[in-house]
């Protein structure tokens, strides 16, 4: 049939876009900003795309309309889709008609860490053989893509709780019908569209709702705030990262060796690219799920020390006179103050100088505004940006805290490039491109060498 997908460019419209074309589907898509890389994706899976919302793009009409949720009322496309009586569905809808209800779904949720960890347990399946479907919400590096239809049952998700249409408030992950499920933390986030961390702790209540009696809830027996999801009512078999069950003991303080315990015994020993106690934790997350559909831990071990972490988590972008420039997609505190203590556990007293962006919806309205600047606590020197749609003054709370605050990104740049010394460490950390913050610092730096 003809696909439609307004909203097409994001990472996960992207990866529905990509699974209908790999089921034999014509697909088009449209978006306000059709850009790389998602938009180079897509061509070169010969998916049609069109720039912006004329109503032009549905004429004649396609069979069947998935609208992200981006898309509000008042959108061109999405009022003539209605007007016209047209049929349509969501992109979570979507996926689980066509792939979720006849797979095995292991679903990755929680505030932070997702992303990653779906991708780590999508390579620890690869690298047992089972060939695992998977749509991510990042380029998975192991594979260079963010999702497949696979070649098994097994269907790996990155299991958001974000809303899923206009029309339907509910979150994403209540359509996922997970089998296994991780529950890797929770916190109050997403400002935007949920009231509290009550009506979080709703959805996820109702996600557990979903887990059949046979299948498996994976998750922190000390976040207080899963164990309050999980008293709400539970009904499937569990398994918790702690003491009594999976935990872990480090080898190096950077967590890029480590013994995985269970129930108190060794089973064995990672020995990793990845860095920080955090995605320690994700590991467990993991080779826990991965042992749920019968992977010994041994092979989720060895499949770990080949795993590369996502793009834009801790991704080194160069060195260049002899400092590092990493870009991470930290955009919460708690998420900030761990990317941030795994940088120091491997640099030990080296100088880390940390850039921001408060992008985020849940940023912008100043939801974290009283935490974000003690979040940062483990740099030597912080620099903040301040986007000109900021609804609080970031200025203020930055010289409260001696931190440097731009609200031009090129003088920026060159007070950083100016002020890093040979051995520093440039942490970047924002969920949208920073106007190219990384290749400016680099280009400064190589700049400032030559000079």
């Amino acid at each position: 049939m003809h696909i439609h997908i307004l909203g097409i460019c994001g990472t996960f419209m992207g990866g529905i876009a990509a699974i209908a074309k790999a089921l034999g589907h014509h697909v088009t898509g449209s978006d306000q900003n059709v850009y790389p890389p998602m938009s180079t994706q897509l061509e070169e899976l010969g998916i049609e795309l069109v720039q912006g919302y004329d109503t032009a793009q549905l004429e004649p009409a396609p069979d069947v309309v998935i609208i992200g949720n981006a898309m509000s009322r008042g959108n061109p496309c999405v009022e003539y889709v209605l007007e016209k009586g047209m049929r349509y569905t969501s992109g979570p809808e979507w996926l689980k008609e066509h792939i979720l209800r006849d797979s095995w779904v292991l679903a990755v949720a929680g505030t932070h860490g997702k992303t990653t960890t779906a991708s780590m347990l999508a390579w620890v399946l690869e690298y047992a053989g089972l060939k695992p479907g998977f749509l991510i919400g990042g380029v998975v590096q192991n594979f260079g893509i963010s999702a497949r239809v696979g070649e098994t049952p097994f269907f790996v998700i990155e299991a958001d709780e974000y809303d899923t249409a206009f029309f339907d408030k509910r979150s994403k992950f209540v359509h996922y019908l997970p089998r296994t499920l991780i529950l890797n933390n929770l916190e109050f986030d997403h400002a935007d569209i949920f009231t509290d961390l009550g009506a979080i702790q709703t959805q996820f209540h109702h996600l557990l709702r979903t887990l059949p009696a046979s299948g498996k809830a994976i998750y922190p027996s000390d976040d207080k705030a899963l164990v309050e999801v999980i008293n709400k009512g539970f009904w499937s078999e569990q398994e918790t990262l702690g003491e009594a069950q999976w935990d872990y003991e480090l080898i190096k303080a950077d967590g890029s060796e480590f013994t995985v315990l269970f129930e108190g015994e060794s089973q064995g020993v990672v020995r990793w690219q990845a860095i920080g106690e955090h995605n320690v934790k994700n590991a467990l997350m993991t080779i826990a799920a991965a042992r749920h559909v019968g992977i010994p831990v041994s092979s989720s071990i060895a499949a770990l020390a080949e795993f590369v972490s996502p793009k834009r988590r801790m991704e080194h972008k160069g060195t260049v006179a002899n400092v590092d420039v990493y870009d991470d997609f930290a955009h919460h505190p708690t998420a900030i103050a761990t990317t941030l203590a795994g940088l120091r556990a491997k640099v030990g007293n080296e100088r880390i100088i940390a850039v921001l962006e408060p992008r985020s919806n849940t940023m912008k309205m100043g939801v974290h505004q009283e935490t974000l600047l003690d979040s940062l606590q483990a740099a030597d020197d912080v620099f903040v940006f301040e986007p000109a749609n900021l609804g609080w003054s970031l200025q203020e709370r930055a010289q409260q805290a001696g931190a440097h605050s731009h609200t031009d990104i090129d003088a920026m740049v060159a007070e950083i490039a100016a002020t890093a010394t040979p051995n520093s460490h440039v942490l970047v950390m924002s969920n949208g491109g920073f106007g190219g913050i990384h290749q400016k610092l680099l280009d400064a730096l190589a700049q400032k060498e030559t000079s």
